[in-house]
């Protein structure tokens, strides 16, 4: 029998590549939030890929993008940070990249100081002809002597056995870092919070969601009428200033509602529990510069 073997991989990348759609396809359970705007994962989130020879534990990490505000620094960090920790650094690019842009230039840069074995992952590669796939493997390898090279597409589901095959090769025998039965070390507290926001995201007007963020006030279980176990939730969502506040509630409290029965939905899937959901808005405007708010996105 083959020797067992564990480690850490990094997944790193602009924005809106699919690192989040990735990470969830390989540990075949929902663990990152996923929408079509920018910026979306805030936390490096751990999730963990139990195969039969070994144990993967994952990061994804915020997209690589230009700060604004001490939130956007602190993603940069937490993305860049994770890459000195692990055994292998996954460099996820677009398979429709013309050329290697800006942000790209500057991960590459990041992982050609640390060294580090890294996999180039194209995603998206249903969307393009084997010549340009060819043209950009060419234009990468030349820049760094990659461990392996890897085709995907993420949200098909296309070629992630092989990555997972070519991540294993990399990793030094040892233990199980987390039981079997766990695919996350995120808490019940912070699933909740990104499902909330998830919705939010995906159901608000482009300048709202950025700055929103989801905070649990209480989460209790109980035993219901008929002695079903329920979760009572109460949760804030809060935002930058009072116009998105109109907006987040909506006509007649219309949106909050539609945010807080999709994310109860989710989460009933999710858990296999009922779940009492509660929400109201408050508005903070200065959140995203609050440094005891900021901490909480700090990768440890």
């Amino acid at each position: 029998m083959d020797e067992f073997k564990s480690g850490f991989a990094t997944i790193i990348g602009r924005t809106n590549v699919g690192k989040s759609t990735l990470i969830n396809t390989l540990v075949g359970e929902k663990v990152a939030i996923m929408t079509n705007k920018p910026q979306t994962t805030r936390t490096a989130i751990r999730a963990i890929v139990n195969r039969p020879n070994s144990q993967i534990v994952f990061i994804d990490t915020p997209g690589i993008h230009k700060p604004k505000t001490k939130l956007g620094e602190t993603m940069i960090d937490t993305a860049f940070g994770s890459v000195s920790d692990v055994d292998v650094v996954l460099f996820l690019i677009e398979a429709t990249s013309e050329e290697i842009g800006k942000g790209d230039k500057v991960i590459l840069e990041k992982i050609k100081e640390s060294k580090k074995k890294t996999i180039l992952v194209i995603n998206k590669i249903d969307l393009i002809k084997r010549e340009k796939l060819l043209k950009l493997i060419s234009m990468y390898s030349s820049e760094y002597n990659f461990s392996a090279v890897v085709p995907i597409s993420a949200l098909k589901k296309e070629k992630t056995e092989e990555l997972l095959t070519e991540i294993e090769k990399v990793l030094k025998p040892g233990p199980a870092y987390y039981d079997i039965d766990e695919y996350t070390d995120q808490t019940l507290r912070q699933l909740v919070e990104e499902t909330i926001r998830e919705k939010a995201l995906k159901l608000l007007d482009d300048e709202v969601p950025h700055g929103l963020y989801v905070e649990v006030e209480k989460m209790q279980q109980r035993l219901n009428k008929s002695n079903e176990e329920i979760y009572d939730v109460e949760a804030n969502i809060y935002c930058l200033r009072d116009s998105h506040k109109g907006i987040i509630i909506g006509k007649n409290g219309q949106m909050l509602k539609k945010i807080g029965t999709y994310a109860r939905k989710d989460l009933e899937e999710m858990l296999g529990t009922k779940i009492n959901l509660k929400t109201w808005v408050k508005v903070k405007e200065d959140w995203q510069d609050n440094t005891s708010i900021i901490k909480n996105f700090k990768f440890n």
